[in-house]
């Protein structure tokens, strides 16, 4: 399986990189930290050429050059990139914001715990949800 990790914060890949260490699914995960890059990543543009496409999307919401919001709603109006399961793993706890990221496509929205071992635990439900599809 191969992952993409959208997010900026390098505390939080960190943490991401570390939840991901505990999954029983194989997987392989690739970072890009802003949502153009993600773009580029998706589309295999400029140096992502040669970027396999990931089964999985772990999206961030406040991204720089392109927010999470934008590059949902591409990947989503793409019928090449449509069907990539992604989650919204973002600091924003709004029911506007989930709702919105819900309408546009997203399978799963989480808010991200400040205590490490929540965040953990939230990102091993995903694990958990992703290998119904495996």
């Amino acid at each position: 399986m191969h992952i993409l990790l959208v997010e900026d914060n390098p505390m939080d890949i960190l943490m991401t990189r570390e939840a991901l260490k505990d999954w029983k699914i194989e997987h392989r995960l690739h970072v890009v930290e802003d949502g153009e890059e993600a773009l580029d990543f998706l589309f295999k543009r400029g140096p992502h050429g040669e970027a396999a496409r990931p089964d999985l999307i772990l999206l961030d919401l406040n991204l720089p050059r392109r927010s999470g919001f934008e590059v949902l709603s591409e990947i989503k109006s793409s019928p090449e990139l449509s069907t990539i399961t992604l989650v919204v793993v973002t600091t924003s706890d709004a029911a506007g914001d989930r709702r919105k990221c819900h309408e546009l496509g997203a399978a799963l929205y989480i808010t991200k715990p400040l205590d490490f071992h929540e965040y953990i635990q939230a990102l091993n439900s995903v694990e958990t949800f992703c290998s119904g599809f495996q």
